[in-house]
């Protein structure tokens, strides 16, 4: 997955989404990668996504509230399924803190 920093126009369709991947960064979108754009509201986001024979554009409109997403960057990072459902959920993408893991050596 591929979170596009920044504010996106969000008018844009389909072609217009794969031209910003293939022209600002010489990604490829024929790929199983879904990409996510956010507007400069923060209140609705849409991903692009390449199935192997079609597109998917899926669109969230938020009623209250705005997303947590890195507005004041430019570029485009990798980010987690877990990044993905915090981002979702209104969290921020980036936590401070989580559980440290531990091993063993015995039961």
């Amino acid at each position: 997955m591929y979170i596009v920093k920044g504010v996106t126009d969000l008018r844009k369709g389909i072609d217009g989404y794969t031209s910003i991947i293939q022209e600002l960064y010489q990604t490829s979108t024929f790929q199983d990668v879904l990409f996510i754009f956010c507007n400069r509201h923060r209140n609705k986001i849409k991903c692009l996504y390449w199935d192997g024979n079609g597109f998917w554009l899926l669109y969230k409109r938020l009623e209250k509230g705005h997303f947590q997403f890195p507005v004041r960057e430019d570029g485009m990072t990798t980010i987690t399924k877990q990044q993905l459902r915090w981002l979702l959920e209104g969290l921020k993408m980036e936590q401070k803190k989580t559980f440290e893991t531990k091993t063993y050596k015995y039961a």
